[in-house]
């Protein structure tokens, strides 16, 4: 048998392919187009991408380079695209973190992330900097003043960025580098991080533009979508600057302030999760004005049909409704805009994405499930997939099984390869589009002196998608009083996580095994939302 190893054929190869490049090419080759609006004011493709090659200055002069990893809490605002984009130029690594996160949560991040540094916004750094000091990681600042009564002596980036040495162009990378990391849920246990490559994320961009959205350069986009989270970086900044697309940046998503600035920008596309469609029909009720939309693009969570069919008609543009994680970049499937849209499914695989169904009761291997219309766990394989959860091979392993990742939800696909989601087949809930994983919850309420016991889980809610309800039992000699023991969660994790609901009963309905049927609890204790 001939040994045909070859560094030509079985190495890495000598292409490069660089997410920074979505914001410096546009910036070469579009220099005057404006890339955002923000509080009132423009910035151009050019001026962004000066001030990143600044930042990147700043940071390289900090010992950031290929593989570092730069940990960010940034809100919308245009330093959110200067520090991502800076980071991705110099070859690390982005870790966004969520903005509602607690200190103890963040500490955690940053720990995970085996972080270098983090860069957080001055109204951030409350629940941040003592984040940062406890993990061991420096801390650089965006958005605080140079001076002032009660200005903390901390560093500023913008001001190391004026006195560092720009960069000239982006480091090269490889393709299948990593590129981002982004904490999902999941549903057991602390959260984990998603290891997102280059080429992913790319090719996320290429095929949103060639085959599900209609975007132009002269397209204005809502940017009201977390930036942080994976589907506001890939459907709104890097698809939007990669055609050359503005961008309405809005930090803190208030339907009535929403509104007022898609029509004062001319907005045309709308992307966003379903409490923001129906925080838009809301404040519709309280203007005449209305943008000119071209379509509008949701994801998250599955948008209620009678919502969809009222932002048709109140805001005059059609809803294209998607699927997608964080472990899939985030893009699986959408309803693209070349079609008639098919309310209640998840439309059509993007290209080179493939979505199969496998039996949900195989926990060891993915056995695909063939027969037309099949019902069972969704399976997902192409370009999209995360390279792997840091530091959790056990993790990845079970996730990606022949090649196939695991989502653990429960659908059809159907003909066409048209992809309806049906249920979960874990316990998570989705609530406002950010997944909540009972056990974190729970291990914060078993904490309380008077819970013996708690389960967490989620009640089907026409505004949020999903509540957050617990079920406490109280500890021997003790009584619980259920407002305070929201208040005790509401202070120890982000605001998307505690419960707005607490049951106290007797006992929790336990299977043979003695774990908790959570399903159980929607009908047993909210029947009339369940």
């Amino acid at each position: 048998m001939t040994d045909h190893a070859d560094e030509a054929v079985d190495g890495a190869g000598f292409g490069t392919l660089s997410m920074a490049s979505i914001l410096s090419e546009t910036a070469r080759r579009s220099p005057h187009r404006t890339a955002l609006h923000f509080a009132g004011a423009t910035t151009t493709y050019g001026q962004l991408w000066d001030e990143t090659r600044a930042y990147a200055g700043a940071l390289r002069a900090r010992g950031i380079g290929r593989g570092s990893r730069v940990a960010m809490i940034v809100p919308n605002v245009p330093d959110f695209p200067r520090v991502y984009y800076a980071a991705l130029a110099l070859g690390a690594v982005v870790v966004p973190v969520h903005l509602l996160f607690k200190s103890g949560e963040i500490e955690f991040v940053l720990r995970d992330s085996g972080a270098d540094v983090v860069v957080v916004a001055a109204p951030l750094l409350a629940e941040a900097a003592p984040a940062a000091e406890a993990a061991g990681v420096p801390l650089v600042t965006v958005l605080l003043p140079a001076r002032g009564e009660g200005i903390p002596p901390l560093p500023r980036l913008e001001a190391e960025a004026a006195a560092a040495d720009p960069i000239v162009r982006h480091e090269s990378v490889l393709p299948t580098d990593a590129a981002t990391i982004l904490y999902t849920s999941g549903t057991t246990g602390r959260p984990k991080g998603a290891v997102g490559s280059h080429v992913a994320g790319v090719e996320q961009v290429h095929c949103a533009l060639i085959d599900a959205f209609d975007l132009r350069a002269d397209d204005v986009v809502f940017g009201g979508l977390p930036l942080f989270h994976a589907f506001g970086q890939t459907s709104v900044l890097n698809t939007a600057f990669r055609v050359g697309a503005s961008i309405i940046l809005l930090p803190k998503f208030d339907p009535d302030d929403a509104l007022a600035l898609l029509v004062a920008h001319g907005a045309t596309v709308f992307t966003a999760v379903p409490t923001m469609y129906v925080g838009m029909l809301e404040a519709a009720q309280h203007s005449t004005a209305r943008p000119p939309l071209r379509y509008a693009i949701s994801g998250g969570a599955a948008l209620p049909g009678a919502v969809l069919e009222a932002f048709h008609e109140v805001l005059g543009a059609e809803v294209h409704e998607g699927y997608g994680l964080t472990e899939t970049s985030p893009t699986v499937s959408f309803n693209t805009i070349y079609e008639p849209i098919r309310p209640g499914t998840a439309g059509r695989p993007l290209w080179g994405v493939d979505v199969a169904v496998a039996d949900p009761h195989i926990d060891d291997e993915v056995h695909i499930l063939d027969e037309p219309g099949a019902f069972g766990e969704i399976v997902v394989r192409g370009h999209c997939l995360m390279k792997g959860y840091l530091g959790r091979p056990d993790a990845s392993a079970a996730a990606v099984q022949n090649g196939w990742f695991r989502t653990g939800d429960l659908g059809t696909v159907g003909e066409h390869d048209v992809v309806t989601i049906i249920d979960r087949k874990k316990d998570m809930i989705l609530r406002n589009g950010y997944n909540v994983y009972p056990n974190e919850v729970e291990d914060v309420l078993v904490r309380h002196p008077d819970i013996a016991n708690a389960a967490v889980f989620g009640v089907d809610d026409a505004t949020h998608g999903q509540e957050v309800h617990a079920a406490v039992v109280a500890s021997a000699g003790r009584e619980v009083d259920a407002d305070e023991v929201v208040a005790f969660a509401r202070d120890r994790v982000a605001a998307y996580k505690y419960p707005r609901v607490v049951h106290v009963v007797d006992e929790l309905p336990l299977g043979a095994s003695g774990k908790v049927l959570k399903r159980e609890l929607p009908a047993m204790l909210a029947p009339q939302r369940a």
